[in-house]
């Protein structure tokens, strides 16, 4: 199996840009929340169970599901949050693993934005890369990038773990606190160093 890193953050945080980094720079990136976004489109296996689980109400016109409706339930209702992760964990799980399993690439990425919160995927990672910055950034990306309201982004950075606890679990750590420029060549050097340890290097510390 290849070498598996798990890419986490906070909301807000960079993942993305980081993932998309090092895509290019030739990773087997694999995102769970695309996963995610794939089973709950119109027909698929994740919207058809919720359907079934929460009602019709809870999938759109197309089939597709509710994600404001169902954002606002899992929010307030812990039981319910059970329910849809339920239903959703076990089948990204398996796409996860057969991805991993296929890829071809010195390393693989694996994108879970909650990893630390639900301890998924840390028996598949040798590694946990954090994506960092300060909670006004996170704050001013939510409000300008989601058009979020203050208290509603709050409420999202909230029901995650603080940024202490995630750089706690933290084996590498990408800080994205300037611009592009500046977080490429932060990725561009971790690329080489995840490499060198996929070849059986060093470990990179």
């Amino acid at each position: 199996m290849p070498l598996v890193i798990a890419l986490t953050g906070g909301i807000g945080s960079g993942k993305s840009s980081v993932a998309a980094i090092l895509k290019e720079l030739g990773a087997t990136v694999i995102d769970t929340d695309e996963i995610a976004h794939r089973l709950t489109a119109p027909g698929q296996p994740g919207a058809h169970a919720i359907g079934e689980q929460f009602g019709a109400g809870y999938l759109r016109a197309d089939g597709a599901l509710d994600r404001d409706r169902m954002r606002d339930l899992v929010f307030s209702d812990s039981a319910a949050k059970k329910k849809l992760e339920a239903i959703l964990h076990p089948m990204i799980r398996a796409e996860v693993n057969a991805a991993v399993q296929a890829a071809h690439a010195p390393y693989v990425v694996i994108v879970v934005p909650l990893l630390i919160e639900t301890g998924s995927y840390l028996d598949l990672a040798r590694r946990i890369l954090v994506v960092d910055c300060s909670e006004e950034q996170q704050m001013a990306r939510v409000t300008q990038r989601n058009g979020l309201g203050a208290d509603a982004a709050k409420a999202i950075m909230a029901s995650q773990v603080s940024r202490a606890e995630r750089l706690r679990h933290a084996d590498d750590i990408v800080r994205n606190e300037a611009d592009l420029v500046a977080l490429r060549t932060e990725v561009v050097a971790l690329h080489r160093r995840y490499l060198a340890l996929a070849k059986g290097g060093s470990s990179p510390g």
